[in-house]
């Protein structure tokens, strides 16, 4: 089978430099292979005919290779790939509406948008839009491609409806905090989110309270009127009242939840300690409005759909051209804006993320763990456990030692400092985890596997088994010597007691975990583990060395596939005899035996021959465990 190959050269004819994107098939005919040169540049030109030429070297090329020159690489290739395409380039948009674009100021001079005496209709379908277009920027996409298509957030002042400019100034808001923090993070890539605002002000010259106070006062107003439009009982319904009641219903659920998330968001800024719990309670508040605004979005004025097939919302107030001009030179992405029935179910996925920020995370701004605990003193107590140093016993004469204390000071101080070059607290953790998440994620292909198998079982693995037998010496050590300094000072006998190794259960479970990576198992290897490249510890991998390090041929005889099969069942053996051990088993420990078992079994089938002519290869399968899949032969 031979596929058609996109293909850009660089021919140097009659020393002149000539850049060419052609179109080749090696089963096309010659028509069509035209270069489209204008007639002016073939009169000033002596070019030459490399078709044929051209068409033979394409046949030497396989099936997935490309030929391109030192200058021309995954970006250039990237963008050549996005221009003129209308789903990639966002450029190409405006070459497909015949409509005359214009700004707020321009719209509201033609009454072609409302600022005051909207509809509910009207409020709902705007309002309903925009949460629409902050959830595609938070998923990547530009604020002037998403929330700045809104005309009504360019200039909140000059909207007169209340409820219309309390909200504008809620999202502006909301934008606003949203960047902030994840700017000051500093953890993200630029495809994953975009901060910049283009020149627009984010409503700061508003506090954040007079906003929340602007929507609490329309929310109360909406809730009276929720409240005389309320049936009576034995009162017969009229049908327009009841349709009004909803909509001021359905208004003041969006409301309240926009001043619900913005006041959360606020508390995260706050250094008192009660500020985490109250943002807790505040999106627990949101959550529960979220199943009335799914009812209720019929309630709305829909977007029409228009030349841009629909992927942007075309209604009043609405305008995806208006910032077309502020966008950068290199091709943006085509913002396709998500539907209002898949709303609720970010927003709700968000709720989430944010309860569980609250439960788990060290806030920046407080510089307290669950907004209670000091980082420095977190770290002290984590110290305490895992390696009990003399420095932090109140017992050691170190203790108080001023420039004893000014060493782990500085040391603790260094270790709870996010710095954005570096990304990662190193020193806390280490790097199993993110190469475990990876499975989870479904980043790597199967011809990977054996590799990051490899990693994990003979250096992270190895590595993680080592600190913590040194840690556990250490702090057997700290005992023996506080039980010989308590026997000095008792003339009792003291009960011999059966000391009980303090990381038992940790070491058991890094040693199963290193057994089940045994028995899984140039340029992709590199990339793979160019993140680690930078820490100091443990030291990174090459892949020279790697493959020193695997290559079978070092061992004489070399092992066979009969021997690479039993010696993989040994080590899932093993793995099961360990956690077969530990004395309260965990589900993760039931979890990993489902796979160490039936694995076992079929590797000592392998290793006796079973299904050696079979040439279909194995299955993995991640159901039992998100990490060490189930081998399947079928």
């Amino acid at each position: 089978m031979r596929a058609s190959v996109t293909t850009l050269y660089e021919l140097k004819l009659q020393g002149l430099s000539v850049t060419m994107v052609m179109k080749s098939s090696v089963d096309d005919d010659d028509a069509g292979w035209g270069l489209g040169i204008p007639e002016k540049m073939r009169n000033n030109v002596n070019w030459v005919d490399v078709t044929h030429e051209f068409k033979g070297a394409c046949k030497e090329l396989n099936l997935g290779e490309l030929l391109h020159d030192k200058l021309f690489g995954l970006f250039e290739a990237m963008s050549a790939i996005e221009m003129m395409d209308p789903k990639m380039d966002a450029g190409m948009i405006g070459n497909q509406v015949n409509r005359k674009v214009l700004n707020f100021e321009q719209a509201v001079k033609d009454n072609a948008i409302k600022v005051r005496d909207l509809s509910l209709p009207e409020l709902i379908g705007i309002i309903d839009t925009c949460f629409c277009c902050l959830i595609t920027w938070l998923e990547g996409h530009s604020l002037a491609q998403t929330v700045f298509t809104c005309l009504y957030v360019h200039s909140p002042d000059l909207i007169e409806d209340p409820a219309l400019k309390a909200f504008a100034l809620g999202i502006l808001k909301v934008c606003d905090i949203a960047r902030e923090k994840v700017n000051k993070a500093a953890v993200f890539e630029e495809e994953d989110f975009q901060a910049m605002t283009y020149g627009f002000k984010m409503a700061n010259n508003v506090t954040d309270l007079r906003v929340t106070g602007m929507l609490k006062d329309v929310e109360e107003e909406l809730q009276r009127k929720v409240k005389s439009t309320r049936s009576r009982q034995g009162e017969q319904r009229n049908p327009e009242v009841e349709l009004e009641h909803q909509q001021f219903l359905a208004l003041f659920n969006r409301i309240k939840f926009i001043r619900l998330l913005l006041t959360a968001l606020i508390a995260f800024t706050k250094k008192e300690t009660n500020s985490v719990g109250e943002a807790q309670k505040l999106m627990a508040q949101a959550a529960d409005l979220l199943s009335a605004i799914h009812s209720s979005i019929q309630y709305g004025i829909q977007s029409q759909n228009d030349t841009t097939k629909g992927d942007h919302p075309i209604m009043m107030g609405f305008e995806p051209l208006v910032n077309q001009r502020l966008l950068p030179p290199t091709f943006p992405r085509y913002a396709k804006i998500i539907k209002r029935e898949d709303m609720v179910v970010y927003f709700s996925k968000l709720i989430e993320r944010i309860k569980t920020v609250c439960d788990t995370t060290f806030l920046i701004d407080n510089k307290k763990v669950f907004g209670t605990h000091l980082m420095q003193d977190m770290i002290k107590d984590a110290l305490r456990c895992f390696l009990s140093p003399p420095v932090l016993s109140s017992k050691c004469c170190l203790f108080n030692n001023p420039q004893a204390k000014e060493y782990i000071d500085s040391f603790v101080t260094h270790c709870s400092r996010l710095e954005p070059q570096r990304q990662h607290l190193a020193c806390l953790g280490t790097w199993i985890l993110t190469c475990s998440a990876a499975f989870e994620l479904e980043l790597y292909s199967m011809h990977e596997y054996y590799y990051i198998y490899w990693y994990l079982s003979e250096f992270l693995y190895a590595w993680l088994m080592s600190t913590l037998s040194r840690a556990e010496s250490s702090q057997m050590a700290e005992e023996r010597i506080a039980e010989e300094q308590q026997k000095g000072r008792s003339s009792k006998k003291a009960k011999k007691k059966k000391k009980v190794r303090p990381l038992s259960k940790e070491i058991a479970m890094s040693q199963a975990y290193q057994n089940m990576c045994a028995g899984m198992y140039k340029v992709r290897y590199e990339h793979r583990f160019a993140p680690f490249n930078s820490v100091v510890t443990p030291p990174p991998v090459h892949y020279i060395q790697f493959k020193e390090m695997s290559d079978l041929k070092k061992y004489n005889p070399p092992p066979g596939s009969s021997d690479l099969y039993l010696a993989a069942s040994k080590h899932f053996q093993q793995a099961k005899l360990i956690l077969e051990n530990v004395s309260t088993p965990d589900p993760e420990v039931n979890r990993i035996l489902k796979v160490a078992k039936p694995n076992m079994v079929v590797m000592k089938l392998l290793a006796g021959g079973h299904k050696r002519e079979n040439k279909v290869l194995p299955e993995f399968d991640f159901t039992a465990h998100k990490y060490f899949p189930l081998v399947k032969i079928i």
